[in-house]
C-alpha cells in the first residue's frame, strides 16, 4: 500500500489516479444517479474525500477503493436529499408569512441531517424505543410492552439516547 502523494516504484500518485480513473468513476457514477452534473460534482468530492483522507491506496485495487468512496457519498446524498425533500415538503404546509428565509432553511436542513447522523449512529434498540418515545407520544409502559421488555430496559435504552444528543451538543 502507498499514499497517494508517494512517489515510490508502483504507487499512485493523486495526480495519476486522477487521471487515469476521473472519466471512469464520472461515468459509474452517471449510470447510478443518471444526471451528468451530479455525477461530475460527486467524482470531484470523492477525490477530495480521497486527499482529504490521508488513507492509504490499495495499489492494485484504486477502482475498488474509489467506488467505496463514492457510494458512500451518493449514500449521503441521497439522504440529504431526502431530508430537505421531507423538510420542503413540510414548509408548503405552512402559510407563506410563516416560511422562514432561506437561509433558515438551510441551517434547519444542516440541523436535521445532524440528527439523522446522531440516531443512525445509536443501536437500533435503543433509535427505535427514543423515536417511538419522542415522536410517537408512547409511555415507556407502553413501549415495553409493545416490545416486549422490561420498563427499566426502555428507560435504559431512552437514557442512552439522551446522552448522546446531549453529547452532540
Amino acid at each position: 500500500m502507498s499514499t497517494f502523494n508517494s512517489v515510490a516504484p508502483g504507487s499512485h500518485r493523486l495526480d495519476q489516479l486522477y487521471a487515469e480513473h476521473h472519466g471512469w468513476l464520472k461515468t459509474w457514477l452517471r449510470g447510478r444517479m443518471g444526471h451528468a452534473a451530479d455525477a461530475a460534482d460527486l467524482a470531484q468530492d470523492t477525490f477530495l474525500r480521497v486527499l482529504g483522507s490521508g488513507q492509504t491506496l490499495p495499489a492494485d485495487q484504486p477502482r475498488a477503493y474509489l467506488t467505496r468512496v463514492a457510494r458512500n457519498l451518493l449514500i449521503d446524498l441521497h439522504r440529504r436529499r431526502l431530508i430537505e425533500r421531507a423538510y420542503l415538503e413540510a414548509l408548503t404546509a405552512l402559510p407563506e408569512p410563516q416560511a422562514p428565509c432561506l437561509e433558515t432553511q438551510y441551517l434547519i436542513v444542516e440541523a436535521l441531517l445532524r440528527i439523522d447522523a446522531l440516531l443512525r449512529a445509536l443501536p437500533v434498540a435503543t433509535r427505535e424505543i427514543f423515536l417511538a418515545s419522542q415522536l410517537d407520544g408512547l409511555t415507556y409502559q407502553q413501549i415495553a410492552n409493545a416490545r416486549g421488555v422490561s420498563l427499566t430496559t426502555v428507560k435504559r435504552h431512552v437514557h442512552r439516547a439522551l446522552v448522546a444528543c446531549m453529547a452532540a451538543v
